[in-house]
């Protein structure tokens, strides 16, 4: 049983095709990935018409259309969710996506029944949207990029109250107190996963910080992972050996099509290395119980030493340092045993080189 999961993030690298979308699906289920994620909003309702471009937008796809312009091509309707999900059930991958709106979140959620549901890094400081999400009861992956502490703690506050569905009014206070109760860690435990981020495509490996995973861990006790906007497969590959539960990824079927998010994601067969990797170093973790294994001992007798005449020794002869020496294989008296062997008599005779038993 694998213990990673790994999201296949498709986002809008199907460039607003159901086609290039389904493509996407069957090169997430080859590559062996556990779910492939979409994104769901109305550019009307993510965008206002006076947002501009981030700067890796605007490096990829030029300034002759706004955000929202850029936004609206890459809108998937709702029958093309019900096919996407579809695929994927059929395929046996998990559909998943990320919703930008509140209409979104509710069509997700209880229209196309997602298993879970993930919240990007833009809506942590976006209360209206996370209370939508905990609401909705679904279990939750919470993406930090450009957080603080204070801020995850604030956002999981909102989610408890969430789920906790109480009639108080939302408030700051409120949220404080749902996050600090019984019952909200509960839900918390049962409900969220974090993800350790870095918002940026593609974010510099100087600025990655995997140990801050572990700052997560600590401070929230929740099962923690990461999503990778950095080149390459390295990254991810060595979140999961510090502890990731979670990998999400960027793919797309060609980094040269045009699109916004398409340079910083790997193509089909990079993403089936990066998840065979992953499933290597899973087995490579073990249990953490340091003790031969099974492998191994088979070669201890060969690999380790004993004792053994280092001359013709005589019965009754005394063992002394001129006629004791260590060699392989480890078939007679540990070599621990020299210092106590000195000065008594062999009770039988040994051959140069023969072990002492």
């Amino acid at each position: 049983m694998n213990n990673v999961f790994i999201i296949a993030e498709a986002g809008v690298n199907h460039n607003g095709s159901l086609d290039m979308a389904l493509q996407l699906i069957d090169a997430a289920v080859n590559a062996g990935a556990d779910a492939v994620k979409f994104q769901t909003f109305k550019g009307e309702k993510l965008v206002s018409c006076f947002a501009s471009k981030a700067e890796y937008q605007t490096r990829n796809t030029g300034t002759a259309e706004s955000q929202l312009e850029m936004i609206k091509k890459l809108e998937l309707d709702e029958e093309q969710h019900m096919i996407l999900a579809e695929r994927c059930m059929e395929s046996g991958i998990e559909f998943m996506s990320t919703p930008f709106d509140s209409d979104s979140v509710d069509f997700l959620a209880n229209v196309v029944n997602v298993s879970r549901l993930k919240i990007s890094s833009g809506e942590v400081t976006n209360g209206l949207i996370l209370l939508r999400f905990a609401q909705t009861g679904k279990s939750l992956i919470l993406s930090t990029g450009m957080s603080t502490l204070d801020e995850v703690e604030t956002a999981l506050g909102v989610l408890a109250f969430g789920f906790i569905n109480s009639k108080e009014k939302p408030s700051i206070g409120a949220f404080t107190e749902a996050y600090s109760s019984r019952e909200g860690q509960s839900f918390l435990k049962e409900k969220v996963s974090l993800l350790h981020c870095t918002t940026e495509y593609p974010a510099p490996f100087e600025e990655v910080n995997l140990k801050a995973m572990d700052t997560l861990r600590d401070k929230f006790s929740l099962p923690v992972g990461y999503s990778d906007h950095t080149m390459g497969i390295a990254v991810p590959i060595a979140a999961v050996a510090r502890g990731a539960v979670i990998i999400e990824k960027h793919f797309t079927l060609d980094r040269n099509l045009p699109g916004p998010d398409h340079k910083a994601s790997l193509e089909p067969g990079e993403l089936k290395q990066m998840i065979s990797s992953i499933r290597q170093i899973e087995l490579a973790l073990g249990n953490g119980v340091k003790q031969p294994t099974t492998s191994e001992r088979k070669n201890m007798v060969v690999a380790r030493k004993s004792l053994v005449a280092t001359r013709d020794i005589k019965s009754g002869e005394m063992f002394t340092e001129a006629n004791l020496g260590v060699k392989r294989p480890g078939t007679g008296l540990s070599p621990f045993e020299y210092w106590s062997l000195l000065g008594k008599t062999a009770d039988k005779d040994y051959k140069a080189d023969e072990v002492i038993k």
